[in-house]
């Protein structure tokens, strides 16, 4: 029965975090369920007057919009683009989910997209994929289109992936005579710039590096894979995460940390506005934050470059594997009870056909998910240069962001006292960082084995 699925669906979710998107389907008709056999012509004969669009990134808003207007020009069906911040994105989702007002289309993500998709919250896009000649999955990136299938069906089709870089504020650089940054650096050369900042600022208060431990996707995730260790293997049934390798990369980060902003100021804070403060010199951040620097008051003192490989057998060089970049990427999903279900997909189609993942990286939303359109992303930023971000697809190699069946709930307890919130916090002792190794090994291998 559905009415179970879902009931355990919001049990699932209490568990996890606090989930949320809400908006409410604003086109008439009569609910659907999530089989994909109701499919219409796609001819243009819709039902809904409107579609109800939720996500929960402010920079991207104008940009979907404008591509969403398009979309209602060929159409006659409007699409109201709301951004609904994380937290409460999550939330509203799940009190729709328990018999509120769903979004017609809205985003989906990798830490929770199987709790929804097990149970039938979705729309099954199997039937209007295969009647959809401008989508075809094997156009898209492998990791994101298997991240949005479940038991062989298809409940989202990829709407970007993302990439990491460093960037650095040159003025700080120049006010304490360090050498800025390249694309060839390495994490040393990152520690050794940090160090002279750190000791060189104190003063000042400005300290050479901040890194948000609670955002792994664009930080210590990447050190993991760099020398060598997994947090998550390919099929998702085990980690590496306490091997010699990844311990390698978590002493980095410890010794990185030793000479960064402390972690009770980056919680309170946030590395983002630290950084735009002028307080510190480098972070390591994902394209889809792009737009928030560029706009920042002080953007020409601001510069990307690739994120530094791991020179894991210090000779030097960076060999094949020691750079690398995490990417993810969201999907378009629509409600399994959207009252229009073909108006809905017709929108996800658009969404994600190559000419409108073109337009969204000309655009500077984000790199798209088609598999070779998002290279106008590095050019978008007018006197900003973003390369970095495209850049690393062919000098580097990428990951895809470790996921299982309930990534949070390992996710969470590794970030908690008695694992890695315990080395953050006094990152002095490297064998409290090699303890939380070990433990984040333990508390993964439970967590994989109750899934």
């Amino acid at each position: 029965m559905k009415l179970k699925k879902i009931a355990a669906l919001i049990l699932a979710l209490a568990m996890v975090l606090s989930l949320a998107a809400c908006g409410g389907s604003s086109s008439g008709g009569t609910t659907t369920t999530g089989d994909s056999s109701t499919a219409a012509s796609g001819d243009g004969s819709y039902t809904a007057t409107s579609l109800t669009v939720n996500i929960w990134d402010t920079n991207q808003q104008a940009g979907l919009q404008q591509i969403a207007d398009e979309w209602t020009e060929t159409s006659g069906v409007s699409a109201n683009v709301n951004v609904v911040d994380w937290d409460n994105y999550w939330t509203l989702l799940e009190a729709g989910v328990s018999g509120g007002d769903m979004p017609d289309v809205f985003w989906m993500h990798s830490n929770t997209a199987q709790m929804y998709m097990e149970n039938d919250v979705l729309l099954n896009l199997d039937d209007y994929i295969a009647a959809d000649d401008d989508i075809d999955m094997a156009n898209y990136y492998e990791g994101i289109v298997e991240l949005y299938n479940s038991d062989g069906t298809q409940y989202a089709v990829p709407k970007d992936h993302d990439t990491i870089a460093l960037l650095y504020n040159k003025a700080i650089f120049d006010e304490y005579g360090v050498d800025v940054p390249t694309d060839d650096w390495s994490w040393d050369d990152v520690l050794t710039a940090a160090t002279a900042i750190t000791e060189a600022g104190a003063a000042d208060g400005v300290y050479g590096f901040a890194m948000n431990t609670s955002n792994n996707q664009d930080g210590w995730y990447n050190l993991i894979y760099g020398y060598g260790g997994e947090v998550i293997n390919d099929d998702h049934t085990g980690t590496t995460i306490g091997s010699d390798e990844s311990k390698a990369g978590m002493e980095m980060m410890r010794q990185i940390l030793e000479v960064s902003i402390d972690q009770p100021t980056v919680a309170e804070t946030g590395t983002d506005s630290l950084f735009v403060s002028g307080k510190i010199a480098m972070i390591t951040q994902g394209s889809w934050m792009v737009q928030y620097f560029y706009t920042a008051e002080n953007s020409d003192d601001y510069f990307w470059v690739e994120i530094p490989y791991a020179d894991a057998n210090g000779n030097g060089t960076c060999d094949e594997g020691e750079r690398v970049s995490s990417y993810n990427g969201l999907g378009w999903a629509a409600s399994y009870n959207t009252a229009d279900p073909q108006a809905a997909y017709d929108l996800i189609s658009w969404f994600c056909a190559y000419d409108q993942q073109v337009e969204q990286a000309e655009l500077g939303v984000t790199m798209s998910g088609y598999v070779g359109a998002g290279d106008a992303f590095a050019t978008a930023f007018d006197g900003m240069d973003v390369s970095a971000f495209t850049k690393v697809e062919e000098d580097g190699t990428l990951f895809f962001r470790p996921y299982t069946r309930n990534t949070t709930v390992w996710e969470d307890a590794l970030q908690q006292t008695g694992c890695f919130l315990d080395a953050w916090l006094d990152p002095s002792d490297p064998d409290l960082m090699s303890q939380a190794c070990d433990n984040a090994q333990t508390i993964i291998e439970d967590a994989i084995a109750a899934e």
